[in-house]
């Protein structure tokens, strides 16, 4: 025979279907609970006590011994060997008021009684959006006023390419921090694909309002080509005099800012240790770029200009350093591996150390030649070459016979 506990478990599973028909301005109540755990002939001849007490713990929690509660409707049942008995038939809720009270919702519906027509009369639009996301508004935490007004900014004004502290709306900066997840739902189903960038998931990024990039690090390896002049006035001259230019050779930009690039430059060199980026040689027509290292390599994904130039890349010979290669070529599948094979790790084996593993077996994006170096690593308990052990007089030769076609 169902209990309390029971009666209790099955109607919270009727919460969502209640919050869904009260959207739709829908009566729920009256409802009932038939399953029940109804009594068969053997068990009053081998249970009767127990079913005595079962049942008068349902009556006990039950109208009219609990003013707001469920109701239990009881009929005669006859029995061959018992006779009659009079037994459940079936649970009842007969109002709105008698579920919430015995199942504790209450509050939870104050909420969302005050929330559902400030949402309804603010922004209608929003009307399938609830039928998704009723549970929201059961929160009485929710700001839900100043939720709105955050929503009708980005309607009114999508992309606006501003920090959020500098939007002009009534909230406090970390209001929106806050509250992401509630926010993005929103403004997901609000704005159209084109003014939001699904693949990301931050408030700021997500909804192209500006933050604190990551910062791609240039250095320009052409000592005859100025890549970036600021003009500078001599102090000692007077306000009306000509202006020198202060030539920078080694710059760090926001991401956004790199993404649209154009650089008179041929050939890109990202390497993967900053020191090895630093003490590059000169290579007419060429930069050097850093992204932070590592798998942060993907922070050029979206700088379409790379695939319009030659693309290498030197990384540490060790199983993470050639599936970073496989990441990067993924993006742009012309990028070329400097000093990442055989010969370079024959020449300086004594520098082998044990290092990470991956679990991938192979990278479909190596070439044959980078593979081959790849198994070899891989099956070698000495499996990694830190590129900052290479030779600076062999990596200069090497990168000029590979980039510039000569050697010193």
């Amino acid at each position: 025979m169902i209990g309390p506990e029971e009666i209790k478990k099955q109607a919270l599973k009727w919460w969502p279907e209640l919050l869904i028909a009260a959207v739709n301005g829908q009566d729920y109540f009256p409802k009932s609970i038939t399953r029940i755990g109804k009594i068969q002939p053997g068990d009053i001849l081998g249970s009767y006590a127990a079913i005595q007490q079962q049942l008068a713990a349902l009556l006990q929690h039950a109208k009219p011994n609990i003013a707001k509660s469920y109701v239990v409707h009881l009929k005669d049942y006859h029995f061959q060997k018992t006779g009659t008995q009079r037994l459940p038939d079936f649970i009842e809720f007969e109002s709105l008021e008698d579920y919430l009270n015995f199942t504790g919702k209450l509050k939870e519906w104050q909420a969302f009684q005050m929330h559902l027509p400030l949402i309804e009369n603010t922004m209608p639009a929003l009307k399938d959006w609830l039928l998704l996301n009723a549970g929201w508004l059961t929160n009485p935490n929710v700001h839900w006023t100043a939720i709105l007004q955050v929503c009708l900014y980005f309607v009114g004004c999508p992309r606006p390419n501003l920090y959020i502290r500098q939007l002009p709306i009534q909230v406090h900066t970390k209001f929106i921090e806050q509250n992401a997840a509630l926010i993005s739902s929103l403004l997901d189903f609000l704005l159209p694909d084109d003014i939001r960038n699904p693949k990301e998931h931050r408030v700021d990024r997500r909804y192209y309002l500006r933050y604190d990039e990551p910062l791609i690090r240039i250095n320009n390896l052409d000592k005859n080509q100025n890549l970036l002049e600021i003009k500078q006035r001599n102090s000692s001259q007077s306000s009306h005099s000509s202006q020198s230019g202060l030539k920078l050779a080694d710059i760090s930009i926001p991401i956004s800012d790199f993404n649209h690039l154009v650089l008179p430059v041929n050939h890109v060199l990202i390497t993967e240790n900053k020191m090895n980026f630093l003490t590059l040689p000169d290579l007419p027509g060429a930069i050097s770029i850093w992204s932070g290292g590592g798998f942060q390599v993907s922070s050029l994904r979206d700088a379409k200009w790379l695939g319009t130039v030659n693309i290498y890349y030197w990384g540490d010979i060790d199983e993470h350093g050639f599936q970073i290669l496989h990441q990067l070529r993924s993006y742009f599948p012309h990028t070329k591996s400097v000093m990442m094979d055989v010969v370079t790790l024959e020449a300086f084996s004594e520098h082998q150390v044990t290092g990470a593993k991956n679990k991938a077996e192979t990278l479909s994006l190596l070439t044959p030649a980078e593979q081959k170096c790849y198994q070899l690593i891989k099956s070698s308990s000495l499996n990694r070459l830190e590129q900052e052990k290479i030779d600076q007089v062999y990596a200069k030769n090497y990168l000029l016979n590979e980039i510039m076609g000569r050697s010193i």
